[in-house]
């Protein structure tokens, strides 16, 4: 059993630990696809050491003060360093992302943010960000936020400390378990439990002094044995209860002195524990930054650059860190300390502000470049920051992550109906539907869920890491709409073609097609567009037009639906690639709002062309 509460080798040791969980599984070193379980050691950590302080007498400015000599200044030292690299090597329109992710980093809530883009489907698919390990610290500065007053509140009185403790940590572990994707991941509130597993660790220590030597030694060894169990957790299925091995194998090893504590004391895990939090901070810019500049690189390379980053990393530590952390004048009096943490905020919150303002230049097409008139009305331009949020007019119709059904949809209020279904993909043409039913005097019914299949697929949805139960159960949902109302006068529908492979795609299609047939009514199969397979926006805002188009070969979608009796086609792979490649713009408007989503510009112009080919085939009544 490990009693003493002075300074812990072993734990500097775990910290090593920890942090090579966390840079192996950056670097996609094979081995540790769960080496992302170290922040969970490092919560363990934290709430064992902080709890372990407040347990004796203290300030709340003290605390606080002593907090941001800890992290502010190494943290802003990163940020900062973040934002000039950023401002070097990233395209304007990407710097407006970094420079919100800067903004919210500095003010510890950066978590906040993440969950707002990992469950918005519009903004999930950007590159990550370089700040995004910042969500780990802006979790535990919110917990600590609570924790600290509510540790002084109750000082003295351990039971009572200890009952508070216990329920808070139950009722985060229930809410860890309850939710799912990034909310589990990244809130506060699901993550809290395991601060309060380190903190009644510590609570525990005075009634553990007896536990028997062996006793203690096998559940420490235990306890690093759940740790290196911890790296074989699939990322997709996590957190979930597979948490409960690494942060309870953590304060197992904090607790119980074994023969793994001896290593972990060792000189050089002592030593790489107490470069550990710079290491951290450094490690994810360095690998986000360079694979920007660079392209995509082998787990080989990231990893010589992972490692690289603990130079950066060793000079914050000995430079800033450390100065800052132990200077007698700044910790003789903790206003001295929060006037340090809060300078250290300040000038990464100005950084950001600075790139806030830089603005991603308007788009026109290049020289040479071939232009193809699709409509003969003129359309406006737009630019590449515009064209990030040049999304369907259909409000709030494209559904929600966890929607399990659709409204009542439904534009206009003619008697006879379109329909348009399927998933964004689908979704993007709604201009053109709008357009069909408005000109004939008919309504449109939209239902349309972003991430989900039409074929009837069950699929991983890596927002939530587990398989997408709500798509299912919405997909079963707008087909028995459409099977229980009136047949309507047109179906268009449409489906991203890389849901899975050939063979279950082509199942998935015949069942679902199955159920669209029996309605009676005529189908227009709106065949998925080329797909960039890059980030067109971000391009034109850092490269000229010409250096952002894609071949034709590649970007043609793989399993789409194969043909059938009664189902029309509808393709402008033509119209979007008029060569052997496909430009980003054309006629100065931007094909584009992602790596695979058209704009709504482009659609509206594409529009009038479209609807000609239906009436054509005289699937709608020709207007003049």
């Amino acid at each position: 059993m490990t009693g003493t509460t002075s300074h812990r080798d072993d734990i500097d040791g775990l910290r090593a630990v920890a942090v090579g969980f966390v840079l192996a599984f950056h670097a996609a070193v094979p081995g540790f696809g769960g080496g992302f379980v170290g922040v969970d050691v490092f919560f363990v950590i934290s709430g064992f050491l902080i709890t372990t302080l407040t347990l004796k007498p203290f300030s709340l400015a003290d605390f606080y003060a002593r907090r941001a000599r800890r992290i502010l200044p190494a943290a802003g030292t990163v940020l900062v360093a973040t934002a000039v690299a950023a401002w070097l090597i990233l395209p304007g329109l990407r710097l407006r992302e970094v420079a919100a992710d800067l903004f919210t980093s500095a003010l510890s809530a950066a978590n906040w943010r993440f969950v707002a883009q990992e469950t918005d489907y519009l903004a999930a698919e950007l590159d990550p960000s370089p700040l995004l390990h910042f969500w780990s610290l802006a979790v535990e500065e919110q917990y600590y936020l609570l924790w600290a007053p509510l540790a002084l509140l109750l000082a003295g009185r351990r039971k009572a400390l200890t009952a508070i403790t216990v329920l808070i940590t139950a009722a985060s572990l229930a809410l860890c378990l309850a939710w799912d994707g990034p909310l589990a991941y990244l809130a506060t509130p699901a993550r809290a439990w395991q601060f309060g597993v380190g903190a009644l660790a510590a609570l525990a220590v005075p009634y553990l002094t007896r536990v028997p030597r062996r006793l203690a030694a096998l559940l420490g060894t235990a306890g690093a044995a759940a740790l290196a169990w911890s790296l074989t957790i699939a990322e997709t299925s996590y957190p979930g209860p597979e948490a409960l091995a690494p942060t309870l194998g953590a304060a197992a090893l904090i607790l119980f002195r074994s023969p793994v504590s001896s290593l972990l004391a060792t000189a050089p895990m002592r030593a790489t524990g107490r470069l550990s939090f710079s290491w951290y901070l450094w490690h994810w810019p360095v690998l986000v930054l360079v694979e920007a500049a660079t392209g995509p690189q082998p787990w080989p390379v990231k990893l010589v650059l992972a490692a690289a980053s603990a130079a950066p990393a060793w000079l914050t530590m000995r430079l800033v860190e450390n100065p800052v952390r132990f200077s007698a004048v700044v910790t003789e009096l903790p206003r001295r300390g929060l006037a340090v943490g809060t300078a250290a905020m300040t000038v990464p919150v100005i950084a950001a502000l600075v790139l806030g303002f830089v603005t991603a230049p308007a788009t026109g097409p290049a020289a040479g470049t071939r232009t193809v008139a699709v409509a003969p009305a003129p359309a406006p331009t737009v630019d590449a920051a515009a064209a990030r949020t040049d999304y369907p007019r259909s409000g709030g119709c494209e559904v929600e992550l966890a929607a399990t059904t659709s409204p009542p949809c439904v534009f206009g209020t003619g008697a006879e109906r379109v329909v348009l279904i399927g998933d964004s993909h689908a979704g993007q043409w709604f201009a053109m539907a709008q357009r069909i039913a408005q000109r004939r005097g008919w309504s449109l019914e939209v239902l349309v869920k972003p991430g989900c299949p039409l074929p009837t697929l069950t699929v991983v949805e890596p927002r939530l890491g587990r398989e997408y139960r709500e798509c299912d159960v919405w997909r079963e949902h707008a087909l028995s709409r459409l099977e229980s109302a009136s047949p309507p006068r047109l179906i268009l529908f449409g489906s991203l073609a890389t849901y899975a492979d050939a063979r279950r795609t082509t199942t998935g299609w015949a069942t679902t097609m199955a159920r669209l047939e029996r309605l009676g009514a005529p189908m227009v199969y709106l065949r998925d567009t080329p797909l960039p397979g890059f980030d067109v926006p971000e391009c034109l805002s850092g490269k000229p037009v010409a250096a952002c188009v894609f071949p034709r070969s590649k970007a043609l979608p793989g399993h789409v639906l194969a043909e059938r009796p009664g189902v029309w086609r509808l393709e402008v792979t033509d119209l979007l690639c008029p060569g052997t490649t496909c430009p980003g713009v054309i006629d100065g408007v931007v094909l584009y709002r992602d790596d695979s989503h058209l704009t709504d510009t482009v659609v509206v112009r594409l529009a009038p062309r479209l609807e000609q080919r239906l009436e054509d085939l005289d699937l709608i009544p020709t207007v003049l």
